[in-house]
This record gives C-alpha cells, sequence and structure tokens, in this order.
C-alpha cells in the first residue's frame, strides 16, 4: 500500500462527495470517527455520512494531508480543511481548520480514521452562539470520555 496515494485519494474523494468510493478504502466494519459529528460504522453508513452530513453543510470543500507518516499498519498525517458552510445560521461562512489525521489499517484497508482538531476554531468561524458552542464542546467531552476508560477516569478522579 502507498499511503500517500491513499491519502490524496482519500481527500479527494471527500472533496468531491464521492462516497462509494471512500468507503471503499474502508474494511466492511471499518469506522469513520469525525471529529464534528462522531463516528460512522461499516461502507454504506462512511458513504451516507460523506452525502448527508458533509456535503449537506457544507461545499468548495478542499482538504491538504501533507507530513505523513506510516509504519506498522499505522499512517498519520497533518492536514488542512476548508470549507464554505451552508447550514443555516452560518451560510456562506468560510471555515478553515488545521487537524491530525490518524489511520490503523488490517489487510490494505481502513480498518479506523480519526482525528485530532481544535473544534473551536471551526466553531468561531462558523459564528455560532456561546450556548451552541457550550453544548457542542459538552458533546464532545462526553463522546471523548466515553471512548476512552482512562481518561474517563482521570476525569471522575
Amino acid at each position: 500500500m502507498n499511503f500517500d496515494v491513499l491519502l490524496k485519494n482519500f481527500t479527494q474523494y471527500v472533496e468531491h462527495n464521492l462516497g462509494g468510493k471512500l468507503s471503499n478504502l474502508f474494511t466492511e466494519d471499518g469506522v469513520y470517527d469525525d471529529y464534528i459529528y462522531g463516528p460512522f460504522e461499516g461502507r454504506e453508513n462512511i458513504k451516507t455520512m460523506l452525502t448527508k452530513h458533509f456535503h449537506e453543510d457544507a461545499k468548495d470543500m478542499t482538504w491538504e494531508m501533507y507530513d505523513p507518516i506510516y509504519k506498522g499498519g499505522i499512517g498519520y498525517a497533518k492536514y488542512r480543511f476548508s470549507f464554505t458552510s451552508t447550514i443555516p445560521e452560518s451560510r456562506g461562512a468560510k471555515v478553515a481548520i488545521p487537524g491530525m489525521a490518524y489511520f490503523k489499517f488490517e489487510d490494505g484497508l481502513i480498518k479506523n480514521y480519526s482525528e485530532m482538531v481544535n473544534g473551536g476554531i471551526a466553531m468561531v468561524q462558523l459564528n455560532l452562539p456561546a450556548t451552541k458552542i457550550k453544548r457542542v464542546f459538552q458533546k464532545w467531552t462526553r463522546r471523548t470520555l466515553q471512548s476512552d476508560p482512562i481518561l474517563a477516569k482521570m476525569f471522575s478522579d
């Protein structure tokens, strides 16, 4: 597997709403864990995520992954992602955010994709009200603590 080629295909499929092609990069039970929308398991759910979430809420997407590292079935890359919002309360807002992508592979396919992003940067650029930003961060906190029992224990102590 050529990780550089996979990254290029991955980002192009997202930019151009090619959900079938994106989902075929994943194992049958692969997971795309998006920092905004949460985890989507299985090829059909990944395909639907791209069409029903990404491309209904945004347009003019650009996604560049760079400084890739791949070793032993694990890959990382920094990225720059941008889009124009189409959600009613932020229609036309331009958003640009940096992040870090994590890939875990099984038999040459993506078993798990997740990312680390400062979502606050996107929320401010979307000009969302503080009450909505707080609710989103509370949801992200719950999701993070549910997915990491060690972190959850640290939080509860």
